[in-house]
């Protein structure tokens, strides 16, 4: 079965590449992982909430130092969330995510919504970075650096 109608992509090409690079050059100073999930909606529960889901589907508590961040954004709910592995949680704590979160909502109020995320993960990436060095002879990217795109 096919449709007639195209679904519109949440992005432009040149707004997807810059989050993919963000969180490509993020973690090159890391071994923490950086995930984006964007979908439309987050109906019939907290955004919180769902962003833990998420990170459970995606096996990212599975990481080494268990230092995985995911970004959730639920663009036509306006909705969005960071949740973080207890590795990185224990070394920044809540008000780094509160911080975080009104960084990427700065933006986002104005639209911006790449350059509000491509932000985020940004910061999440000095973070890891300060709490979890790059070491060339054990990292490895566990995790893809593509951003999902949900329903």
């Amino acid at each position: 079965m096919f449709s007639l109608f195209k679904k519109k992509a949440f992005f432009s090409a040149e707004e997807n590449e810059k989050m993919v690079d963000a969180i490509r050059s993020a973690e090159m100073r890391t071994s923490g992982e950086v995930r984006v999930f964007v979908e439309s909606r987050c109906s019939f529960i907290d955004s919180l909430d769902r962003a833990v889901e998420i990170f459970s589907d995606l096996k990212m508590q599975e990481t080494v130092l268990r230092n995985a961040v995911l970004v959730y954004v639920a663009l036509k709910d306006r909705q969005l969330a960071v949740f973080a592995d207890t590795g990185i949680h224990e070394k920044v704590g809540d008000i780094f995510w509160i911080e975080t979160v009104n960084i990427m909502l700065s933006h986002f109020n104005k639209e911006n919504y790449a350059e509000g995320i491509s932000s985020c993960v940004n910061e999440i990436g000095e973070a890891l970075a300060q709490h979890f060095p790059y070491d060339k002879e054990l990292d490895k990217n566990e995790l893809p650096d593509e951003i999902i795109f949900g329903r």
